[in-house]
């Protein structure tokens, strides 16, 4: 099994009050996996985790080296009225390769076409980001992505307050994505999404629940243990050693592929 990231005994919080507990595990290269769990189960935290903007309060969470990384936030935290239009947001995925003050080549504006197109937005390019509805933002930013040609690609909730067209048409593209073999995680709230069309999910509830095949860790029983593991945090609780989650089993949530199943009764 090639890594991708690697999770040892990861721990990651805000203001010393952990939101994701121990997590142990390897994400394979070319692997597409769903972070899914209620509001406040950890997954946006666990992507920051990854990316780097936050730092493990115990444990360690590693990316290959080498590899090159791709991050899209929530909506939420994207500031819509900056004065940009929609080549310029899209180019910035070339920032990685280019630096800050590299100039575009003709090669350039091509790969940010063929991404507007890619993504249905032929002809945007001179539109103010502010004057795009929800569908269509996001469908620039998975263009942006496109544009990073990246190895391993984070999604933070994209299919949130989009139509359902847009849905389609954007897990087509994370399909695209899986196919070229590159390694993507999408913190997921639809559970039927994630049924139809992710092979692995990572069910959390602050700790890890259950990690492997998408159907069976969304079972009955996982997503009831998750819900009362859930409910059984304390938004001030503090930081738990192994072995020790608020008296509830704890069980050893170490991943591997074709052992995938933690956390069933």
């Amino acid at each position: 099994m090639s890594a991708c990231v690697t999770f040892k005994d990861l721990t990651l919080g805000y203001n010393s009050h952990p939101a994701v507990h121990h997590l142990n595990g390897v994400v394979r290269k070319g692997s597409l996996t769903a972070v899914v769990g209620a509001n406040g189960s950890g997954k946006s935290t666990l992507m920051k985790g990854i990316v780097g903007v936050l730092k493990p309060m115990a444990g360690s969470c590693k990316v290959t080296p080498g590899l090159s990384l791709a991050y899209l936030p929530q909506q939420s935290e994207l500031d819509r009225t900056f004065p940009a239009r929609v080549v310029d947001l899209v180019s910035l995925g070339l920032w990685p390769r280019r630096g800050l003050l590299g100039r575009y080549g003709p090669e350039d504006r091509e790969a940010v076409a063929k991404a507007l197109s890619a993504v249905g937005l032929e002809g945007f390019e001179s539109r103010p980001i502010d004057t795009l509805s929800g569908g269509q933002l996001q469908r620039a930013l998975f263009a942006r992505v496109l544009v990073q040609d990246a190895d391993l690609i984070l999604l933070d909730e994209p299919f949130n307050a989009i139509d359902m067209k847009t849905v389609a048409d954007l897990v087509a593209l994370i399909k695209r994505w899986h196919g070229e073999e590159r390694t993507v995680m999408v913190v997921v709230h639809d559970l039927d999404v994630v049924r139809h069309h992710f092979p692995e999910a990572l069910l959390l509830a602050r700790s890890p629940i259950a990690w492997g095949e998408a159907r069976r860790t969304l079972s009955p029983e996982n997503l009831l243990r998750a819900r009362q593991f859930h409910e059984a945090w304390d938004e001030d609780a503090p930081w738990c050693a192994p072995g020790d989650v608020s008296g509830h089993d704890h069980h050893d949530h170490a991943h591997s592929h074709g052992d995938h199943q933690r956390g069933t009764a």
